[in-house]
């Protein structure tokens, strides 16, 4: 765009997330690459994008395997994107610990290709990583700069991507975030308790991990700003808030009509994971202030977007 920071400016904090911003223009011609077609963020990239008016195009496992130097050479070579988001991973948590080479091959492998090729053909490059980079042993939230100490695989696997894409290249962004919901994704926590809950049935939700759920709209066209305004280096995207999953499954409840008492608070000990998760790992941001909207108001979009879609 020919004006630098649309998302610094005044107006974006007071009527953020606009679909169509009035004072931006988008690139033509040039498409955005997305990886990770078929997940959750891949769908929502695609969606935001024509919504904007941004050309994008998203590809499957099938027709790009981030991992093959080859695969995304002849994807670049072909489409000509002048950005990629990196979409695609490996996030189920649980899995990853019985499967540590596949979770590494596709967070920290596929990431590092990505991020050499559009060093080397001068791109932009968007990619995310996760809040269970962190330990979990402070009480506050985690800035950019906060000691990482990851307690399990997955998080491992996106530390050292994290690290691999730094290395590969300098200038591509790095967005932290957190559990996601989404109103254009019927499998999510929130999404399924609530349903549950709708129909009467009772429920558990951990009451002892605090952390900061993402709505994903908000953090795509949040991530989109940034990309667009040339931003790099690592930056936290998250819905501005800290609260327990069994607090914030009882919040919802409360919106649509549900009885919080069907809801069993239980400690995360007594589920038998695999993966260890940290008891705290609440994100704020030390880069960019005042755009992602609070817990609230995205738990209140959510179901506003939900009920248009049919989902809840």
């Amino acid at each position: 765009c020919d004006r630098g920071g649309y998302w610094t400016e005044p107006s974006r904090i007071l009527f953020a997330p606009p679909d169509f911003p009035p004072t931006w223009k988008p690139l033509r011609g040039r498409p955005i690459l997305i990886t990770g077609a078929n997940g959750v963020l891949g769908r929502a990239f695609l969606r935001v994008c024509q919504a904007r008016g941004l050309d994008a195009v998203a590809l499957d496992r099938a027709h790009l395997d981030i991992c093959s130097r080859e695969d995304v050479l002849r994807a670049i070579d072909d489409l000509k994107p002048w950005a990629i988001i990196n979409a695609a991973g490996f996030s189920k948590i649980e899995q990853a610990e019985r499967e540590r080479l596949r979770c590494y091959r596709d967070n920290a492998e596929g990431a590092r290709v990505l991020a050499e090729a559009c060093a080397e053909r001068g791109l932009s490059f968007l990619t995310f990583s996760s809040d269970h980079v962190f330990s979990g042993d402070q009480r506050e939230p985690y800035r950019e700069t906060a000691a990482t100490g990851p307690l399990n695989v997955y998080g491992q696997s996106k530390l050292e991507a994290e690290k691999m894409v730094q290395s590969a290249f300098s200038k591509a962004l790095i967005v932290r975030t957190s559990s996601l919901f989404s109103p254009w994704d019927d499998q999510n926590f929130l999404t399924k308790t609530l349903r549950s809950l709708k129909r009467g049935q009772p429920v558990r939700a951990i009451e002892d991990i605090w952390a900061s759920p993402t709505y994903v709209p908000d953090l795509v066209n949040n991530a989109l700003d940034l990309l667009i305004d040339g931003e790099e280096g690592l930056i936290h995207l998250t819905n501005e808030g800290v609260t327990t999953w069994s607090e914030w499954v009882s919040l919802a409840a409360d919106q649509v009509g549900a009885d919080r008492s069907l809801i069993e608070g239980v400690r995360e000990a007594s589920l038998a994971l695999h993966a260890r998760r940290p008891a705290f790992s609440a994100l704020t941001s030390e880069r960019v202030r005042g755009v992602m909207p609070s817990l609230d108001r995205a738990l209140s979009t959510f179901i506003f977007e939900s009920n248009k879609e049919g989902l809840l």
